[in-house]
């Protein structure tokens, strides 16, 4: 497959949860990060707090552990990637992998952060 094909294919994620063990603590650091406004359901042991583009959710469920050896979800900043990994920063996360050029034509940047919860999650932007 040639990378105009890979540019080109349509999107492959449907959903994603991230894990919590403290609810509060994980939707204020990923409202704050990427200045979002979460539709909260509470169905009592479960809860999810969903992205506004119906992508996905910050999840809190037993059995649900954050890690940062699980799978690798990135996120999009568009062209705020300086500006989102400085809210991490002062959101309480930690950058693991700073801003790097992805080296693949017509791809921009990557960055990877511990998350509040200590989930390892992946940025992309310019």
């Amino acid at each position: 497959m040639s990378n105009k094909n890979v540019l080109m294919m349509k999107k492959l994620i449907s959903w994603v949860e991230i894990p919590a063990e403290n609810f509060e603590r994980a939707t204020g650091f990923y409202a704050k990060v990427f200045n979002l406004d979460f539709q909260i359901v509470d169905c009592g042991e479960e809860k999810m707090a969903c992205f506004p583009s119906g992508e996905g959710a910050i999840s809190y469920a037993r059995g649900f552990k954050p890690s940062k050896d699980g799978v690798l979800v990135s996120l999009n900043t568009e062209k705020d990637l300086d500006g989102t990994i400085k809210r991490i920063q002062q959101s309480g996360g930690t950058i693991l992998t700073p801003r790097t050029r992805i080296e693949a034509e017509g791809r921009e940047f990557f960055a990877t952060f511990l998350d509040s919860e200590g989930n390892k999650v992946g940025l992309y932007g310019s």
